[in-house]
């Protein structure tokens, strides 16, 4: 890696650490600006509501717990991935104590959802609370997998398969746990710092106790609600056979996986192929990555992450024009199923839910590689 690239990634670094420590503090303002609201009224219409300082504390007391979790998941954090030449965690956070001080107007607001975007991702992939979602957006494309590739008839740890967009790890660790050899690629440094911990720290069940919708202040039914508690993970992550191989990759899918003698039997995609710049370049990258007669298997919406995004381009196609693409490229469908209602990182007890209607679908590409 040159030189100015390596200070580039280090910048980048420090600035996910920064957002990192800074959460605290940008999430007391919030707690500060509801008490100031409430204390603006009149003292008739706050004995109304009497609880409501209570649970201001109680959303402090909670906050405070989540930052001694990014602590500690910081301090954790060293000799990251496979092939990270730069990540030396405590160099980074001796720099980013010293630049805080100064440096703290400058954590965009961005960043910090960022921050508490990961930590409800801790939900999704590593509690029994997530237990739903995964179940919903997991589980087709690990039956399929098991149906591809069945273990009565094949050495599973023969079987490679590669899990782009891994966010925190668990459609991977689900994968190895079946005896299967999964690697995981990530971009996020928000989801690689977390997966490298919840990976390769936590030994136990429950081990830990966040609190995942204390920055949620609308649409909350009831009043521990926004308070309440979630302990993670509900298995712990050292449950593999010791004959697979698991790892992480970090980097940009596009340009991470450009091996020749590298190829995989299967690419296996969740909430994936749409936070593309364009849907198409990720198309070809999986046709060009599988061997002939490997298998893509898909499930996701088509949100498109860089959509009406200032300064960033994006390709938004309708599934039905990505379906023409996945063919013209020279894959062929095998399965295609429409309309699998799931969530994502959602609440269950919100007055508000967000849903998406999936599509899930199998292409294989042929065993004589027509673009040979």
């Amino acid at each position: 890696m040159e030189k100015d690239e390596m200070t580039q990634e280090m910048e980048h670094y420090q600035r996910i650490v920064r957002a990192f420590l800074y959460y605290r503090i940008h999430s007391l303002k919030r707690v500060n600006q509801a008490r100031r609201c409430f204390t603006s009224l009149s003292k008739e219409d706050q004995q109304l509501a009497p609880k409501f300082t209570t649970k201001l504390d109680l959303i402090k007391m909670a906050i405070g717990v989540n930052y001694d979790f990014i602590r500690t998941i910081l301090q954790r954090t060293q000799n990251l991935f496979l092939n990270s030449e730069i990540y030396q965690m405590d160099e980074v956070i001796s720099s980013v104590y010293i630049k805080l001080t100064y440096l703290i107007s400058t954590v965009p607001e961005f960043d910090m959802e960022k921050v508490k975007s990961t930590i409800k991702q801790f939900v999704r992939d590593w509690s029994k609370e997530g237990e739903k979602e995964r179940n919903t957006c997991y589980l087709p494309i690990i039956n399929e997998i098991l149906r591809l590739f069945p273990r009565d008839d094949i050495q599973p740890n023969a079987i490679n398969i590669l899990v782009p967009g891994a966010g925190l790890g668990r459609l991977a660790f689900e994968i190895v746990k079946l005896g299967y050899n999964c690697q995981g690629n990530e971009i996020s440094l928000y989801m690689l710092i977390t997966s490298n911990f919840i990976l390769n720290n936590c030994t136990t069940t429950e081990q830990y106790v966040i609190y995942p919708w204390v920055h949620q202040y609308c649409n909350i039914a009831g009043f521990d609600d926004q308070v309440r508690n979630i302990k993670i993970p509900d298995m712990a992550p050292s449950e593999i056979p010791k004959d697979t191989s698991f790892s992480m990759c970090a980097g940009d899918f596009l340009l991470v996986y450009n091996d020749p003698g590298k190829k995989w039997d299967c690419v296996a995609t969740c909430f994936f192929i749409d936070t593309a710049h364009s849907i198409i370049a990720y198309i070809k990258k999986i046709y060009q990555i599988l061997k002939p007669g490997g298998y893509w298997i898909n499930l996701g919406p088509l949100l498109y992450h860089f959509a009406d995004m200032a300064g960033e381009q994006s390709l938004e196609l309708s599934y039905e024009e990505v379906k023409t693409v996945i063919e013209n490229v020279g894959f062929s469908y095998e399965k295609e199923e429409k309309g699998i209602v799931s969530g994502y990182t959602q609440d269950p007890s919100s007055l508000m839910t967000t849903l998406y209607h999936n599509i899930f679908f199998i292409v294989r590409k042929p065993e004589i590689d027509q673009q040979q």
